[in-house]
């Protein structure tokens, strides 16, 4: 199950650089591929707003 980045997302990337697998695409409002993410949960940890959730 991939992770989802929901509409509290502040966009500050802090959850990009954390990413093993480079699966989120900057934006307004960031997004993860589903395709690529594994599910490893390292965004989420780092979210400041907890906009990152298992989908």
């Amino acid at each position: 199950m991939a992770y989802v980045i929901n509409e509290d997302c502040i966009a500050c990337g802090s959850c990009v650089d954390e990413c093993p697998v480079e699966a989120i695409s900057e934006g307004d409002i960031y997004t993860i591929d589903a395709d690529t993410c594994t599910d490893c949960g390292t965004c989420a940890d780092v979210c400041p707003t907890e906009a990152i959730k298992p989908a």
